[in-house]
């Protein structure tokens, strides 16, 4: 048996576990789940959700660091998102990469280092992540979807100081921060999710709904993007996909809206479920 919602967990015992989160009735939500049924075995080969239920202690991100080999992120996806930003609607889509430190859980804090509160510009993204099952090069667009192991929510932090006027010209330095990429609450099986290109994504700051969109409006829809970025790129099993951000984020926005320290973000997808991280500054360390 295949696992519906997988969630990576720490139980009762201080041990962490992979699981098949039990919900309660009329949710989609792993945060709301108490229970996972443990699964053992490799998800990307072999495996089993066995009957042996743990208390849910602690979420974390559905993936450990090691199990990602890379982090890709598509910029400018949604036309809508494109429009307010003012840039030219892409012809290709453009990637950028952060690191696997940057991912974290769904519950996690998003610290904010001394570093990002240059300029106080540090803005919220709401995105759907795609996570690869199998190995894929050279994939067509009709077959693309076939290397989908699931799907999860994520928020892409960025510090818009650093990615647009002070990196040079590349996206990185505003995007590379320790948990600046949380995710989750769970690994949804794309057997569940009929039609990636039709959920509801959102965003809300401290319960102020900002980002409210359909994924219908992607440039690149997901199949699209998983066939172009095979192109003599291998995929690997747990490679992870972010498809970009609807409009509503804060350098958007008029007056502009940063988030700040405290701030409680929430971010949302349609038959995925919910994250909800707060933003937490760093104090300078004190000069001996």
């Amino acid at each position: 048996m295949s696992f519906a919602r997988l969630v990576r967990f720490i139980s009762t015992d201080g041990k962490t576990y992979i699981g098949d989160a039990i919900l309660p009735s009329g949710t989609v939500d792993a945060r709301k789940a108490t229970q996972a049924y443990v699964i053992k075995g490799d998800i990307f080969a072999k495996y089993e959700v066995t009957k042996e239920a743990k208390p849910i202690v602690k979420l974390l991100s559905p993936l450990a660091w090691n199990q990602i080999p890379t982090v890709r992120f598509l910029g400018l996806n949604y036309a809508k998102h494109a429009i307010e930003t003012k840039m030219p609607k892409p012809v290709y889509p453009v990637l950028f990469f952060k690191p696997v430190t940057s991912i974290g859980g769904p519950t996690d804090d998003i610290p904010v280092p001394v570093m990002a509160q240059i300029d106080n510009e540090t803005d919220y993204e709401c995105e759907l992540v795609v996570v690869i099952g199998k190995k894929a090069t050279n994939v067509s667009e009709a077959e693309a979807l076939d290397y989908v192991l699931g799907y999860a929510v994520g928020n892409d932090v960025s510090q818009r100081a650093w990615q647009i006027r002070k990196g040079g010209g590349q996206w990185g330095l505003g995007k590379m921060f320790d948990g600046w990429a949380p995710m989750g609450p769970a690994l949804v099986s794309s057997k569940l999710i009929k039609d990636p290109q039709n959920l509801q994504i959102f965003t809300k700051i401290n319960g102020l709904q900002v980002q409210s969109e359909s994924t219908s409006d992607m440039i690149f829809k997901i199949a699209k993007t998983i066939a172009f970025l095979s192109q003599g790129s291998t995929l690997l099993p747990g490679d992870l996909i972010w498809t970009g951000t609807p409009s509503g984020v804060g350098m958007g926005r008029n007056p502009k809206y940063w988030l700040r320290d405290g701030d409680v973000v929430e971010i949302g997808l349609e038959n995925v479920g919910t994250i909800k991280n707060k933003v937490v500054y760093e104090k300078p360390k004190s000069k001996l």
